[in-house]
């Protein structure tokens, strides 16, 4: 029955989801509407609020942080230990079941590392086990295996790359995303209380299971159809390798030796991050900078690791163009209210004990609109924060109800797949069907989770 779900699920959205780009500019016609209609904002007014610095243009930095996570995550997925591990995984299942399986258990976990590890170690495990199961008769339904690889978008922002628990660990984000008055009356959240919190972990953890086994069960069988990975236009490898060194600025780029040259004061100064900061206070810039010293480490070389940034920008393209149309977008809800009434509203209809669920629900609804996870707390973290203090709810409980929301709908908002869909070959509405069905799965344990948190911990 599963299985029969997932299949006309994915019909339908082959039939009626249109191309990423396409959703954003529907969505930003969409957003200026609903704020004119709902918010009596002066179509004028909405125009200045997309626009304008604290529309369009004003994720520049943070989309910079974005597309290093990105690139970063890829380049290290792109190293010879990475790629010998994921072609290691790729031997082990023995039908298409344990394969589907396999493929979202390690996307998820990488995610969880850092999203954009888990996203491109998604992809590659998910075209190379596409590959190899073609290679040696394992009936496996290659749709399937690529909407199992983007399944880490759902789980990423428990992990150590989750904007929103990131964000709150400082004061100078407190002042920079809440706002000054919200911040002097707010103190940091630290990472051992919303990523290692218990909560947290119970909650990530039983994504980590649920997930892998719904698509065990969604694999088709022996009289089910299947699509393998021949009926999709994949691009084959670039395993071209640099041409030989003829100069001597040449050999030292291709050199381990030119990496003395970088290596030593990064890995001193992620050891002074840790040392000074500690894992409590991480943020997006360190997580870059250990992506950046692992990937120089484990690619040998500073050529070799160039290349790897070469070939990984070629999937931040997506980002590149869309993330200031969602930035824009973010400005006409943020400066017209529009995105305090559509997170007010779910959490005005709900007790104290139901306040996280209702901030989960509608984080997810946002995030739909602002499919960004820096983005959306800049929109909806004040809100959340604001509510929960009078309240009297624990502030980390709203930060991951935010983060749940938002990782929960990237199963229906095709941005963040972007560069998934560009290394497998698919595109958004083979897999929509099944992460519809990942979406309904993971929003029950989400919504469950926070809801019996909040009644340990709510008078």
């Amino acid at each position: 029955m599963l299985r029969t779900i997932g299949r006309r699920l994915t019909s339908f959205f082959r039939a009626t989801t249109p191309d990423p780009f396409v959703l954003a500019v529907a969505l930003t016609t969409l957003v200026l509407a609903l704020a004119w209609v709902v918010e009596g904002t002066s179509p004028v007014a909405a125009v200045r609020a997309w626009q304008g610095d604290s529309g369009f243009w004003s994720l520049l930095a943070f989309s910079m942080q974005m597309v290093l996570i990105l690139v970063t995550g890829h380049a290290l997925a792109a190293t010879r230990p990475v790629r010998a591990m994921i072609r290691g995984f790729t031997s082990l299942p023995r039908d298409g079941a344990q394969a589907a399986a396999l493929v979202a258990f390690v996307a998820m976990a990488t995610a969880l590392v850092n999203w954009g590890l888990g996203l491109i170690v998604g992809a590659l495990l998910a075209r190379d086990m596409g590959r190899a199961c073609a290679r040696r008769g394992v009936k496996a339904h290659y749709p399937l295996l690529v909407a199992a690889g983007y399944a880490g978008l759902m789980c990423w922002h428990g992990g150590l790359s989750g904007t929103a628990p990131l964000k709150m660990t400082t004061a100078a984000d407190l002042v920079s995303f809440l706002g000054a008055d919200l911040a002097e009356r707010v103190e940091p959240v630290g990472f051992t209380r919303t990523v290692f919190g218990l909560g947290n972990l119970v909650t990530s953890g039983g994504l980590l299971l649920l997930v892998p086994l719904a698509c065990y069960l969604l694999a088709p069988r022996d009289a089910d159809p299947v699509e393998a990975i021949d009926a999709f236009d994949v691009a084959p490898d670039d395993d071209t390798a640099a041409p030989p060194p003829t100069t001597w600025p040449e050999r030292l780029g291709q050199s381990p030796f030119g990496l003395l040259l970088v290596v030593p004061p990064l890995a001193t100064a992620v050891v002074l991050f840790f040392a000074e900061t500690g894992v409590d206070r991480l943020e997006p810039n360190a997580i870059n900078l250990i992506f950046l010293t692992l990937g120089l480490v484990l690619h040998g070389s500073l050529v070799a690791y160039a290349r790897a940034i070469g070939d990984a920008t070629r999937h931040a393209s997506g980002i590149v163009l869309q993330f200031p149309f969602y930035a824009g977008i973010m400005g006409v809800m943020r400066a017209t209210g529009l995105a305090a009434t559509l997170a007010a509203g779910l959490a005005a209809v709900a007790p104290a004990k139901l306040y996280t669920v209702t901030t989960f629900l509608s984080a997810g609804l946002v995030n739909l609109f602002v499919p960004s996870g820096g983005g959306q707390w800049a929109v909806q973290g004040p809100i959340a924060v604001e509510a929960a203090r009078d309240l009297g709810i624990p502030i980390e409980q709203a930060v991951m109800a935010v983060a749940y929301g938002d990782q929960w709908t990237n199963m229906l908002q095709p941005f963040w797949a972007l560069p998934l869909l560009a290394i497998t070959g698919v595109k958004a509405k083979d897999i929509l069907g099944y992460t519809a069905l990942f979406l309904v799965i993971g929003g029950l344990w989400m919504g469950g989770s926070l809801y019996v948190q909040a009644a340990l911990t709510t008078p």
